[in-house]
């Protein structure tokens, strides 16, 4: 089940699913580790003599923000028991502490009795081993602990904290888990336990007909003890909903750094931008890596996720969010690339938060040749992002601090791995990590990379690089031209493989990331190549049924759901089918003509989760989110192509009024 909402703060990240189920919580690190795991922690209600947890048949669950910051909105409803849970959740911005407010609302118009539950289903540093919860009478709340890791858990409703508590084994010979002992509506009180464990906990209000009371539940999350303890004070001493007023002030104050020119387009769009913006800065970890997506549902497809750093990724969207106003989100991105960038001017396939090296399938080894596990992408990515960064924000001391740890270098590499005869990088795995040759986005990002790190030389005065710099890329040019446009199908090519004699094997898939031509600045809009390119791309991958979209590529087999490949080329893509929006942005002539662009941000909202959230992909039929969700590409590809259309509505409108139209 995707996660319908995540919350957190640079240090802490949750996750939910769609049902008020907690199922993952991050810390130290964003993506590093989870301590949940994707296990149900979940709330449950005793009333009436009856016991129902919310993911529940019976329960509807409306999930979403509140509007301007990052504090959930979630309406519970269950009306055969009469009741109805107003939750909020956020993460405070300073503190690792997680708070929850929940109204519940008695339908009923006697007064009743209600027991609210909350099951606490930890694995820490990811293995339910050599854990312990117990509780804490000093103190009255139950937390659990293993080496430097402790969540604290408290809460309080009108007539006090814990009302019942118990800990207990789970999922160990028969048992199953305090979790169970919950569902008579009352808990068995053991104080402690060891090993793989659980506990629960209750709240007791009496609410009259008609009426609400709220409760409020947190979990402090800390390397000791003594620091949850104090972390618990400080949350009773300033009040739960003190808390919520510093979350709720500090991002409408935060999104006030990107107030942008939105042209013409509708509230809601703008909306669901500003609500990616803050999507995107909780998969922002304080130290700089930008991570992927932090759905542990991925986990039963190939036992890996997605919580990792890919340079790719982090460059793209830090790209973004520099243009949208958050300078230190792509500082600190920079930062990382610069920790991470190996002797050989490189960056590897994907990173963990903490900078070491991430899972890869990419091999050393292919055909008894060695070769370099990479995707060259990822490094001419960072170079580009950084000289677009610089652009807006001038920050010369950054530069000259990057200049030898990772431009210099990175740029050294970009051009000594390259076929000297082509003109063309040698062979990388693509952007999809699937697949290795040399690829018409490869070469174009190893374009940008070149050229953006001849004008940093150019900047620093370095003369010899930037010259080195300038030849490279005269050569890449010609080498994209010369190779991997084929005059025949009237279109550039996804990309060539070299066989075994240096023969030139031309791979003809229709692929969306031919968008990179026009995205990184090498061929010009109204180049007759890239206008006939970009037609058949959009003709050949638009998925033709009523979930519409764009796919990837021709024969995506990555959660393929259709054999129809006429009617669906693959999976629609929330990255691919924005591209196509900025497309259209970028060849529009006038005003008019940016309609198919505002199309392409309505359909994302159609398809969009109903908390705002962007997915991954989409069922081509269904229109349900596949993979993961959220994916912070997606998120940071929407705020992109906002931005675009934005200012080149401002620019037609402003050459519209001067030639007097």
């Amino acid at each position: 089940m995707p996660r319908s909402l995540v919350i957190g703060n640079g240090h802490m990240f949750i996750g939910f699913d769609a049902m008020t189920n907690m199922r993952d919580l991050y810390y130290p690190y964003v993506g590093q580790l989870n301590h949940i795991g994707g296990n149900r922690n979940s709330l449950g209600v005793y009333v009436d003599d009856t016991f129902s947890w919310c993911d529940d048949p019976d329960w509807t669950v409306d999930n979403g923000y509140r509007k301007g910051t990052l504090v959930t909105d979630v309406t519970a409803r269950n009306d055969r028991l009469g009741l109805k849970l107003c939750i909020e959740d956020a993460v405070h911005v300073r503190e690792n502490v997680y708070v929850k407010k929940v109204r519940v609302c008695n339908s009923s118009a006697q007064e009743r009795e209600i027991r609210l539950f909350f099951t606490h289903d930890f694995s820490i540093d990811e293995t339910e081993i050599g854990d312990t919860a117990v509780y804490d009478p000093v103190q009255n709340v139950v937390y659990h602990y293993k080496r430097n890791r402790y969540l604290l858990i408290n809460g309080c409703s009108q007539r006090g904290g814990l009302f019942e508590y118990s800990t207990g084994i789970k999922r160990f010979h028969s048992l199953q888990g305090t979790w169970k002992d919950a569902e008579d509506g009352t808990l068995a009180g053991n104080p402690i336990a060891q090993g793989s464990v659980d506990s629960t906990i209750s709240f007791q209000m009496f609410i009259k007909g008609g009426e609400e009371e709220t409760l409020y539940y947190w979990i402090c999350v800390g390397r000791t003890f003594p620091e949850v303890k104090e972390l618990n004070r400080h949350v009773l001493k300033s009040r739960p909903e003190q808390l919520f007023s510093e979350i709720d002030a500090y991002w409408r104050q935060w999104l006030k750094q990107s107030e942008q020119t939105f042209g013409d387009l509708p509230e809601e769009v703008i909306e669901q931008y500003y609500l990616s913006l803050m999507l995107v800065q909780t998969f922002a970890d304080a130290n700089g890596a930008i991570i992927a997506a932090n759905d542990t549902d991925i986990l039963q497809y190939n036992r890996d996720h997605y919580s990792y750093m890919w340079p790719r990724d982090g460059a793209l969207i830090a790209h973004a969010m520099s243009e949208a106003g958050y300078e230190r989100i792509a500082n600190r991105f920079f930062r990382f690339c610069e920790d991470s960038l190996t002797a050989g001017g490189f960056l590897l396939h994907k990173y963990n938060p903490d900078g070491s090296v991430g899972s890869s399938w990419h091999p050393y080894l292919q055909a008894g040749e060695l070769q370099l596990p990479i995707q060259e992408d990822e490094t001419g990515l960072v170079i580009w992002a950084l000289w677009e960064h610089y652009q807006r924000y001038g920050d010369v001391e950054l530069v000259q601090s990057l200049y030898t740890t990772l431009i210099a270098p990175a740029g050294e590499f970009l051009v000594e791995y390259m076929y000297e005869h082509l003109g063309l990088p040698i062979e990388s795995y693509d952007l999809w990590e699937e697949r290795r040759g040399i690829f018409t986005f490869t070469v174009s990002t190893v374009i940008a990379g070149v050229r953006a790190a001849g004008r940093f030389a150019e900047v620093m005065g370095d003369a010899s690089l930037a010259g080195r710099m300038r030849s490279a890329e005269a050569k890449l040019c010609a080498g994209l031209e010369r190779h991997l446009y084929d005059e025949e199908l009237g279109r550039f090519l996804r990309g060539i493989y070299l066989g075994a004699d240096g023969e030139i094997i031309k791979d003809r898939t229709m692929e969306s990331s031919l968008v990179g031509l026009f995205q990184f600045g090498i061929l010009s809009a109204d180049d007759p190549r890239l206008l006939a390119t970009m037609e058949h791309v959009w003709e050949g991958l638009t998925v033709r049924t009523a979930v519409g979209g764009v796919a990837r590529y021709t024969d995506d087999h990555y959660f393929k759901k259709s054999d129809s490949l006429e009617t669906v080329p693959g999976n629609p893509w929330m990255i691919c089918s924005l591209w196509k929006a900025g497309w259209e942005i970028v060849r529009a002539k006038g005003i008019e003509e940016l309609q198919q662009a505002k199309e392409v941000f309505q359909w994302v909202l159609r398809h969009r989760m109903s908390s705002g959230v962007l997915p991954e992909q989409l069922h081509p039929d269904r229109g349900t989110p596949l993979s993961v969700a959220p994916l912070t590409w997606s998120h940071a590809t929407f705020v992109r192509e906002v931005l675009r259309y934005g200012r080149r509505y401002q620019e037609l409108v402003t050459a519209r009024d001067h030639s007097g139209g």
